[in-house]
Parts: C-alpha cells; sequence; structure tokens
C-alpha cells in the first residue's frame, strides 16, 4: 500500500540524513520506525479509563425532558 506523509522541511533532512548514516534509504528507515512503534504498542496493555456519567434525576419518572442549556446547567 502506498500513502503520501508530509514532514516539516527540517524533520524531513533529519531523516534523509539518518538515512543516509545508516546506509539505508528514506523508505526503510521510516518502515522501520513504524515496525518498532507497532511492536512496542504491542507489548502496552490497552488501557482504558473508566467514564463515570453524573446521574440527572426526572422530577417526573420515565421522562427527562432537558434542554441543551438545562444539561449545561446540572453539569457546572
Amino acid at each position: 500500500m502506498r500513502t503520501t506523509m508530509d514532514f516539516p522541511d527540517d524533520m524531513f533532512r533529519r531523516l534523509k540524513a539518518l538515512a543516509a548514516m545508516r546506509g539505508m534509504s528514506l523508505k526503510q528507515v521510516l518502515h522501520k520506525a513504524v515496525q518498532d512503534e507497532l511492536a512496542a504498542a504491542e507489548d502496552q496493555p490497552l488501557v482504558r479509563e473508566k467514564i463515570h456519567f453524573p446521574l440527572i434525576r426526572s422530577k417526573t419518572p420515565g421522562v427527562l425532558k432537558l434542554k441543551n442549556a438545562d444539561i449545561d446547567d446540572l453539569l457546572t
């Protein structure tokens, strides 16, 4: 698969220099960087933070009619 990436000029020059110092092509350097990042991500457990929503009670059970402004007032 092909993709297009935009790098700031300075970063691109540094990547090209790194590739030259290592005797690699730019494509090889980027491929290795992505491979390393994916491998590191696989080693990290997926942490999902629990989200706690506020409890908003209704004056009429089973019915909750709120406008966006009402919700904003309750949350602040």
